[in-house]
C-alpha cells in the first residue's frame, strides 16, 4: 500500500512500502499502487486482469485482517476465483474494544477460516509451487 499518512510506514520513501527482495517486481512488471485496504478501489486491476483473460488470482500480503481481506472479499464478490495461500499473508497481534490482546496467531487462523469457501480457498503454498499433482 502506498499509504498518503504521515506517520504510515507504507508511506512512500518508509522502510514498509519497500518491496521485500523476494517478491520484488521483475523487470517490465505492471505495478499497481493501492491507497486503500483494497487492491480494487481507486485501481485499474480488475480492468487489467479482465482484459488480459484472468479469472483465477493468488493472493498474498501483509494484514491478512486487513488488506489482504478486504482484496479477497472484493475479487471474491467480482467473480474471481481466489487462492489464498496460508503461510503467505501475515497477521498481527490485535486488541479488541474490550482491551483484550488477540495473538496474531488466533487472528491469522480465524481471519482464515472467515474468508474459506466464501471468498477463496484457502491453500498451503508448497502445494501452489509444486503445482498440480
Amino acid at each position: 500500500m502506498t499509504s498518503t499518512s504521515a506517520n504510515s510506514p507504507y508511506r512512500p520513501g518508509q522502510a514498509g512500502n519497500a518491496f521485500k527482495t523476494e517478491v520484488a517486481p521483475r523487470a517490465g512488471e505492471t505495478v499497481i499502487a493501492k491507497r486503500t485496504n483494497s487492491a480494487f478501489i481507486g485501481t485499474d486491476l480488475e480492468e487489467r486482469l479482465r482484459q488480459s483473460g484472468i479469472s483465477r488470482l493468488v493472493i498474498t500480503g501483509v494484514l491478512l485482517e486487513n488488506s489482504v481481506g478486504a482484496t479477497v472479499r472484493m475479487a471474491g464478490n467480482l467473480g474471481f476465483e481466489v487462492l489464498l495461500p496460508a503461510e503467505a499473508v501475515a497477521s498481527t497481534d490485535r486488541i479488541d474494544r474490550n482491551g483484550k490482546i488477540w495473538p496474531a496467531e488466533d487472528v491469522h487462523a480465524l481471519a482464515l477460516s472467515i474468508l474459506d469457501g466464501e471468498y477463496a480457498t484457502v491453500v498451503e503454498t508448497q502445494d501452489l509451487l509444486d503445482g498440480p499433482a
